[in-house]
């Protein structure tokens, strides 16, 4: 049987306008969850995924079905999130190098704060997602893709080959590439990858706020729109897992990002769906 998604491109582009909202729609997720983990910030990612679903709309005519839909889809945001001008956080120039010594001042910082330690939930969670999306950012776009597409959507080589218009080879030689380049820093640094590590979320929180990163008072992240709740991961359930399996794990637990409510209406108006 046909994904009920396909059957959806299908009336769209017979000229059902509303076949062609519900493919918007069950597209602009997915599409935001990659924009916002390549590009570190709601609203950078909101642009991005606006631009992205406008090139497929428009492109929609030329959907071939040599691959899924969502395959072709998620070619047309890669090429995208590769191509685009550098945004916000890109703009930092942060380096593995870079993250190591805020890692150090963080903890040295929270020595005097250590009313900080105390700090549980949404603060602690924002801090968490805050690293890994900076680590995240430490990886050149190719490697950063790659490792979003391996790790964090469990895409296999032969379609993160089609994404990326590579062969299967050349996909998991680069996830392995940005796999080893990440996990080296984790195990180095972080102390929910590595417990040995002094490093803790809730040890870098007066720090990160000091510094502007993050602001307990209106935080990116752990209090996005999302599908489901995820909890932090559990330390004793990370410790009995392989280092691959830690390093999944952590990448997966950020939120499942809703796109914003306006985005809809957006490309509705764009196209007078």
């Amino acid at each position: 049987m046909k994904p009920a998604i396909e059957t959806l491109v299908d009336k769209a582009l017979e000229g059902d306008l509303k076949s062609l909202e519900e493919v918007i729609a069950g597209l602009q997720d997915k599409v935001y969850g990659l924009a916002i983990r390549m590009l570190s910030h709601p609203a950078d990612a909101e642009d991005a995924t606006q631009e992205i679903l406008l090139k497929v709309v428009t492109n929609l005519g030329s959907f071939q079905k040599k691959s899924t839909f969502t395959t072709w889809v998620y070619r047309i945001a890669s090429n995208h999130l590769l191509t685009t001008r550098k945004r916000r956080a890109e703009r930092w120039g942060i380096s593995f190098e870079f993250c190591e010594e805020m890692v150090d001042r963080g903890l040295e910082y929270g020595r005097s704060n250590p009313s900080y330690e105390a700090e549980r939930g949404l603060i602690v969670k924002e801090t968490m997602i805050v690293c890994l999306q900076a680590v995240l950012l430490c990886l050149d776009r190719k490697l950063r893709l790659t490792f979003i597409l391996g790790h964090v959507f469990e895409t296999n080589s032969v379609d993160g080959a089609q994404i990326l218009d590579i062969t299967p080879a050349a996909f998991r030689k680069r996830l392995s590439r940005a796999r080893e380049l990440v996990r080296d820093f984790m195990k180095k640094k972080c102390g929910l990858f590595n417990s040995e590590n002094p490093c803790r979320c809730a040890r870098q929180i007066a720090f990160e706020e000091k510094r502007g990163v993050i602001n307990t008072e209106k935080l990116l992240f752990a209090t996005h729109p999302s599908k489901s709740n995820k909890e932090m991961p559990n330390p004793d359930q990370l410790r009995l897992m392989d280092e691959f399996q830690r390093l999944a794990a952590l990448f997966r637990s950020h939120p499942d990002y809703v796109a914003p409510a306006g985005l809809m209406e957006y490309l509705k108006t764009a196209f007078r769906v």
